[in-house]
């Protein structure tokens, strides 16, 4: 057959030209590269759509660097499966697309971190823990990226290179495709087809020559940003998980266990740690995280009916505490009939002792001080107020231990005063919690009407059920008086019911709580706090209580 071509050269075999173009027709059909630098399955891509879709945080900080810096809702993607996968795997650098080079460079970082596995403790599984530990690493994210803007744009254009490489390298393929719809029954392929193919090659190796110079390029520029990278990883990586620790220290303060959060809706718990960390206690979670570990350690040291200091000898019938000397009788046989007759007399002689016993059956009522001066501050920065609050929520968990119903009173003058209820069979809500902690009443202070506010309780839950021995801790800074006959309808009350008042002055002058004072006549039991950084002061109330 004679066909004419451009190059003179009638035909060429279309062997030969497969041959030319085989290493293109590999390039052509090579494998779509990844964008995701942390293998993840079907679950985790759904649980990080969720996560986004409910985090405002999320969407705005991609906003942001997506108006900034190119496929950065992906590395945004990568840095959350990294926190919240257990054992995340990082996809092969050969794997990755150009572009997003930096972004694998990123990940590898903070993986190969060793702050990353710190991180992974306290976020592993947790969507929303793994959220807020891509939002804690942000403002190191936003500095990485500047960092890296350079390396970034070397790696978009070899990636633009590279694409345009195996754009050329199908045009091969089509080219041969054509060459061999015009072939004869011989091989032979006309010139016109034939030159296109080699004209394709040829723009081919042009193409892969500039792509492999582009990818040159870019491995140095990120080659230069790497320690940047590892260092800023590393320190986003600690700044993650302190802030992530940090909120879990704030919940449990709070008496939120892992368990509820885990519970918990990805919202409301958002809404929950917002308002624990803009309240008015913030500040004094760790002040509330030691009153109630400190509760926790003298309840498991407290036993009913303990002994305690020996004190002395009386008489009885308790054979625990029987003296040795009255022990020796029974080895006497013509004795042992005098030893039944005292046992049985209750005459025996026994160790006296003097200890801590538990008596409370009814419900445990905190009466907090909530007067202005109770807002003053006391040793360590400390206010009154915190301590209080927080001796409160310690006999809240003292309570639910036990079983009992807790009622928190808020007072200050005689016309102020907020009750909150705790019924001892199910959980105590969150957010009622911390309306008793966050509020304040404000003004002068009144004894009489919080602590006929307990009483009002104790005498509803003994007519409802019959329990009494219920316990009051009044916690106040301010001594005020108290009338005869408020006294007199007291004491009958006391009688009748059995409970105990136990008192805390906090910060208080000498005056408050010296001879003869109101706190003293009023308390069966009255402590005086002077150092606001010391939980251990109240220490024996949850022996007691």
């Amino acid at each position: 057959m004679g066909h004419a071509g451009s190059t003179g050269d009638p035909c060429s075999g279309l062997g030969e030209l497969a041959g030319r173009a085989g290493k293109w027709l590999a390039l052509s059909a090579a494998a779509e590269r990844h964008t995701a630098a942390v293998v993840a399955g079907p679950f985790d891509r759904v649980v990080w759509r969720d996560v986004y879709e409910r985090s405002a945080g999320l969407r705005e900080l991609a906003a942001e660097l997506r108006s900034r810096h190119d496929h950065t809702t992906d590395l945004l993607t990568d840095v959350f499966l990294a926190a919240y996968q257990a054992a995340p795997r990082l996809r092969d650098r050969t794997e990755m697309a150009a572009s997003h080079s930096v972004n694998h460079q990123v990940v590898a970082a903070l993986l190969h971190s060793p702050e990353s596995a710190g991180l992974r403790r306290e976020t592993a599984g947790d969507s929303y823990a793994a959220a807020m530990a891509v939002l804690a690493q942000a403002s190191a994210l936003r500095g990485l990226l500047e960092r890296c803007r350079d390396a970034r744009d070397r790696a978009g254009r070899a990636d633009r290179a590279r694409r345009d490489a195996s754009a050329a390298a199908a045009a091969v393929s089509e080219a041969l495709r054509r060459a061999a719809d015009e072939a004869d029954e011989d091989g032979a392929v006309p010139a016109p087809a034939a030159d296109a193919v080699r004209r394709a090659i040829g723009a081919a190796e042009a193409a892969e020559a500039g792509a492999r110079q582009e990818a040159r390029t870019a491995a140095q520029a990120l080659a230069a940003a790497l320690p940047g990278i590892r260092a800023a990883a590393r320190d986003a990586a600690a700044t993650a998980a302190t802030a992530v620790r940090q909120e879990a220290a704030l919940m449990r303060a709070w008496g939120v266990g892992a368990g509820e959060l885990e519970r918990m809706p990805f919202d409301e718990r958002a809404r929950l740690a917002e308002r624990l960390r803009a309240g008015r206690l913030a500040r004094w979670a760790e002040l509330i995280g030691r009153f109630r570990r400190m509760a926790d350690g003298e309840r498991a040291r407290k036993v009913e009916n303990a002994t305690g200091e020996l004190v002395g000898v009386t008489l009885g019938d308790d054979l625990s505490r029987v003296v040795p000397s009255e022990l020796a009788v029974l080895g006497v046989p013509e004795l042992r009939a005098v030893f039944a007759a005292r046992y049985a007399a209750g005459e025996l002689m026994l160790y006296d002792s003097q200890g801590e016993q538990t008596t409370g059956q009814g419900a445990i009522i905190a009466c907090v001080d909530t007067s202005h001066s109770m807002y003053a501050e006391g040793p360590g920065g400390v206010t009154r107020e915190a301590w209080s609050k927080a001796c409160a929520l310690a006999l809240l968990d003292q309570a639910r231990h036990a079983g009992r119903d807790f009622v928190g009173v808020l007072f200050s003058a005689a016309d102020k005063i907020r009750v909150f209820r705790f019924p001892g069979g199910r959980p105590a809500e969150v957010a009622d919690v911390l309306d008793f902690a966050e509020t304040f009443l404000g003004g002068g202070t009144d004894f009489q009407r919080p602590l006929g506010a307990a009483v009002d309780v104790l005498e509803e839950e003994f007519d409802d059920t019959a329990r009494g021995r219920g316990d009051i801790v009044l916690i106040t800074d301010d001594a005020c008086e108290v009338t005869e006959e408020w006294v007199r309808g007291w004491n009958d009350a006391k009688r009748r019911l059995g409970f105990r008042l136990f008192g805390v002055a906090v910060a208080t002058p000498d005056t408050a709580t010296g001879a003869g004072s109101v706190l003293e006549s009023l308390c069966d039991n009255l402590r005086t706090v002077e150092d606001l950084t010391d939980v251990h002061t109240a220490a024996d109330l949850f022996r007691v209580i």
